[in-house]
């Protein structure tokens, strides 16, 4: 029913409370916005957005970083997992305090300690392949042209673990780890690499078998080797050792010269799937059988010493 404008006006002056409270309420509101007092609500979103597997997320959500602690551990260069979860066991982590479990999953804004001292996060070591091209010097001294750090172009600082000839091609290994590198290296620890070669000419079964036997370069015999024929010029020959430009040391005494040189394995990393010129974080399995492989050996040689 409609009502004239006199009479909707004698109704307000009648219930005079009904129609200033909200406009002094609306009034204040607007006032306090205004100077800052309080904040505007936004327009309200969506109170959650469809994942493609049909769960709901907040849409303003981010990820959490949080990882498990053995993880945490081996993402530090502190230990390898199994090593992480062994110490876990002990009781000798703690996160916030508290005796670490394992499974407990962390991020940076846990403090984590290991035997009472804390381990910083961001400190990560770095293992790094890279398939060096024909010309790279492998050295980490930068006045040095074409040398191997400029060539991967990493901002942080890292450093070969051994080297490669400049005329030779194939797999290396770089790191900031500077404990790993003489457990890598070390003759005693017989750690394999393995090549593939080409020579200047034919050569026959009496030339495998001077090979695997030891060549004497420098006035010593080599460590005994595996070869295997590929074609009438091309072997793979395995070594423990690595002494200065060996292979075409051991070649050129035995009457050969090599045409081509390039290393495919260092230990259980190999170069498949790494194209001339580009490096590659270890996988998490390629860089814990490495630690636990260099451990190992250290171990083993301590015990034995």
């Amino acid at each position: 029913m409609l009502t004239s404008p006199r009479a909707s006006l004698a109704r307000l002056f009648e219930h005079p409370a009904q129609f200033y409270f909200p406009c002094i309420r609306i009034f204040l509101i607007r006032y306090m916005a205004s100077h800052k007092l309080i904040k505007r609500s936004s327009r309200p979103k969506s109170v959650a957005s469809q994942s493609a597997s049909g769960k709901q997320t907040s849409p303003t959500a981010e990820p959490a970083r949080r990882i498990r602690i053995n993880k945490f551990f081996t993402a530090q260069g502190a230990c390898s997992r199994r090593e992480a979860d062994t110490l876990v066991e002990e009781g000798r982590v703690t996160i916030n305090g508290r005796v670490a479990v394992l499974g407990d999953r962390v991020d940076p804004k846990d403090i984590i300690t290991k035997d009472g001292l804390i381990v910083p996060w961001g400190n990560a070591r770095l293992y790094i392949k890279f398939h060096k091209p024909i010309g790279v010097t492998t050295t980490s001294e930068l006045h040095v042209k074409d040398n191997i750090v400029a060539a991967i172009g990493h901002p942080e600082r890292i450093f070969p673990i051994g080297r490669l000839d400049k005329d030779s091609s194939g797999l290396i290994l770089l790191t900031n780890d500077g404990d790993i590198v003489n457990r890598v290296l070390r003759v005693e620890y017989a750690h394999e690499k393995e090549y593939a070669v080409q020579v200047d000419r034919p050569f026959d079964q009496a030339f495998l078998d001077g090979m695997a036997a030891g060549v004497i370069i420098l006035g010593q015999r080599t460590r005994p080797c595996r070869l295997s024929r590929v074609g009438p010029r091309d072997f793979r020959i395995i070594l423990t050792e690595g002494r200065n430009r060996q292979i075409r040391r051991m070649c050129q005494a035995l009457g050969y010269r090599v045409n081509m040189l390039n290393r495919i394995r260092i230990m259980h990393i190999t170069i498949e799937g790494l194209r001339v010129g580009q490096w590659k974080y270890l996988t998490e399995r390629e860089r814990t059988t490495l630690l636990d492989t260099v451990r190992t050996a250290g171990s083993t040689a301590a015990r034995s010493s």
